[in-house]
């Protein structure tokens, strides 16, 4: 079982009614497409947006902030974690973002529910930092698009930034590497 794997398996031990989570960052890579590299299983946290529109209730989500409590202590040992959750307007994102998002499947989850993000706002998540690793993971990305540029283009015209300096020039400088990829 792969590390984001026993992660969702242990919030979902402690959930008590249906709970969605949509994941970004190597663990929405790891379970969220069929063939991921290997590497991405061995990343120790999950990362996780929360849409703005719905901070209200998970706020107020006591099941969810327990759940999520007991997992970290019980994974401390292990030096997995779910810390990174991100709220939409934090990180580079379409603006209907939301209304693509995907299932992912993991068997016999009782109570949560996980998603990720389409294939192209998770690319847009990998340009807020000038990282190597971050690259690889767009190089893979873009591996399963049908039409990369066809794709992408639209999606980093319309992308929403959060207003913070470093992002934004990590989103221009990601964006001129990217365009020489494709």
């Amino acid at each position: 079982m792969s590390h984001p794997e026993t992660i969702l398996r242990t919030l979902d031990r402690y959930l008590t009614r249906p709970t969605r989570l949509i994941l970004y960052g190597r663990a929405a890579l790891s379970l969220g497409f069929q063939t991921p590299d290997p590497s991405f299983s061995s990343t120790l946290d999950v990362d996780a947006i929360l849409p703005a529109a719905e901070m209200s209730l998970i706020e107020a989500d006591d099941q969810f902030w327990e759940a999520l409590e007991n997992t970290n202590r019980d994974l401390e040992p292990s030096g997995l974690y779910i810390t990174h959750l991100f709220c939409d307007d934090q990180i580079i994102l379409s603006p209907n973002w939301l209304n693509s998002i995907i299932p992912i499947s993991l068997p016999s989850l009782r109570h949560l529910r996980p998603f990720r993000p389409a294939t192209g706002d998770l690319i847009l998540t990998k340009m807020m930092r000038i990282d190597p690793q971050d690259r690889q993971d767009i190089l893979f990305l873009l591996s399963t698009l049908p039409s990369p540029a066809a794709d992408l283009f639209p999606l980093i015209e319309t992308a929403t930034l959060p207003p913070i300096p470093e992002i934004q020039e990590a989103f221009e400088a990601n964006k001129q590497w990217l365009f020489s990829k494709l």
